[in-house]
Formats: C-alpha cells, structure tokens, sequence
C-alpha cells in the first residue's frame, strides 16, 4: 500500500511537468513573467552590494568575489532574455549563436594570450570554472549584451531596421557603448586588469577596437540566425525581453556610480531613457509592471 501510494504520488509530480517544448516553454515564460521584479531589480541590487563588499574587502573569502554565485547571479539576471527568445530560436538561429559561443572562447583564449585584439589583461578575480583559462561561462557574459542591443535597436528604429546597414551599425554602436559601461566597472572592482591602464577609466582604447571586431561579428551571426520579422513580433508578444537590459543598466550604472565613473554612468542613463523609451515598464499600484503584464496576458 506504501508503494502504492508513493508511485502515485510520483506519478502525479511527473504528470505536472511539462512534456514538450510548447510546454517547457510556457512555463518558463510564466516563471519569469511573475518574477520580474525580483530577477530584473532585485538580483542586481543585491549584486550590488555583494560586488561591492568583496571589492572593499568587507566579506569573508568563501564569499567575497565568489565565481560560482557571480555566474548564478548573471544566469538569473539573464532568464528573461533566454526564454524570451527560446520559442524563436530555432535550428538556424541555434547555429549562428553556437558559432559565437565558439567565437567567442577563440577570441578570448587568443587575448588572454596575446593581447590581440583587445589589449594585455588578465583575469583579477575567479569567474566560474575556466577552460584553458578562459571562462566557461563567458558566453552568458558576451552574447547578451549583442541581444539586448540588438532588441533595443528593433524597438527604437521602427521601419528603419528593415535597412540592413542602418541596423547593423545601429547595434555595433550600442554594444560599443555597452562596453564603455562595463570595463569601466569590471576594471574598478577587479574582474580583469590591464597591466599598463588605459585612457578611459584604466581602460586602453584597443580593448574597444577590439571590441568592434567582435560585435561586428556577433551581429552578423546574429541577424543571419535570426528572422528579424519574428523577433519583432516576439518583441509585441513578451513584455519581459528586454529586462536584462534593465539588470544591465542597475548594476553597472550602480557600480560605475560608486566608483565614480560619470561617463559610463551617463552613458547607462542612455540606455535607461532608450527603454523608457520603449513604454514597456511601468509602475502600477498593483506592483512593479503587473497591470501592463496582466493586460498583455489578456490580450
């Protein structure tokens, strides 16, 4: 009778999982959406804090510039932009973003150890497990910032994104300026150093030239893999997709605050105002964005 019992109680947990990917990604796409404000606000508040403590010296080792809970923390922050895109990314968009992951691990392996194309540097603080000295999880931390400056670029050039050239210089440019947020910041608390500084925020200049070649290569593999005309109606359909971008402009604008970086903090306000431009975020008596969510799922 016990076994009984608990056979059918373990039918009853596997019969509430999902069986196809419709399913799967339905209910992803629920978890994020009744979660966003803790994953888009939260974490990166909380990443704040915790960043800020190991760079000041104020947590105990186990926990200062813990590499597994920064890569658990990015994961989180990320969730939004993955399963929004999961029910679009099919074989063809799965290849282009394979082959970036790819491209990227090359190009970082050969700039660890070269010091082309991004300058001379070096890892300050462990970032998760690493494979011949390049982070296992670095494409979570590189292809992101091309999607959401992608998304955002469709959002803000309307019928203009039809114009290839207009679109892919629109999205260089924004992932350039993204960088100039982020190595500002990366650089103040550690995570990578270069050796002989550099002009912005100890930053050198080749670092965002180098920075060119690879986003053009990851718009390129991108706006190949991807149907620009479903990732506009993915964009209608799923209010959340641009939320990593919002943990994106938390953190770093925040962090840069701290340090004092202006320029990338200005620059973060950009983006800030670029998605306010959007008018997909509001702040309801009913909670953070939930009557926009609540009318989306009406519709």
């Amino acid at each position: 009778m016990r076994e009984s019992d608990e056979t059918g109680a373990g039918g009853a947990v596997a019969g509430r999982l999902p069986r196809t990917r419709a399913e799967w990604e339905a209910r992803l796409d629920r978890l994020v959406r009744e979660n966003r404000f803790t994953i888009a606000v939260f974490f990166p508040l909380n990443g704040i804090v915790l960043l800020l403590a190991s760079a000041e010296g104020l947590l105990p080792a186990p926990l200062a510039f813990n590499g597994l809970l920064i890569l658990l923390g990015t994961l989180v922050m990320r969730s939004p932009l993955f399963v929004g895109v999961l029910p679009i990314t099919g074989r063809r968009a799965a290849a282009g973003v394979g082959a970036l992951a790819l491209y990227a691990y090359g190009i970082e392996y050969v700039g660890v150890n070269t010091g082309v194309p991004y300058g001379e540097f070096f890892y300050g603080v462990d970032l998760g497990p690493t494979v011949a000295g390049v982070p296992l999880g670095l494409p979570v931390f590189f292809i992101p910032l091309v999607m959401n400056s992608y998304l955002l670029c469709l959002l803000l050039l309307g019928d203009r994104a039809a114009r290839a050239p207009v679109r892919l210089l629109s999205v260089i440019a924004a992932v350039l300026a993204m960088d100039l947020v982020l190595d500002p910041g990366a650089v103040a608390l550690g995570f990578w150093v270069y050796p002989e500084g550099g002009a912005f925020y100890g930053v050198p200049l080749s670092n965002y030239a180098g920075w060119v070649l690879s986003a053009t290569v990851a718009v390129v593999a991108l706006d190949w893999g991807y149907d620009r005309r479903a990732l506009g109606a993915r964009l209608d359909s799923c209010e959340f997709l641009l939320d990593d971008l919002v943990s994106f402009v938390i953190l770093w604008g925040g962090i840069n605050a701290w340090f004092g970086n202006w320029v990338p903090v200005g620059l973060a306000a950009l983006f800030g105002l670029g998605l306010l431009r959007t008018e997909r975020f509001d702040v309801p008596q009913g909670g953070l964005w939930g009557d926009r969510d609540r009318d989306r799922q009406s519709e």
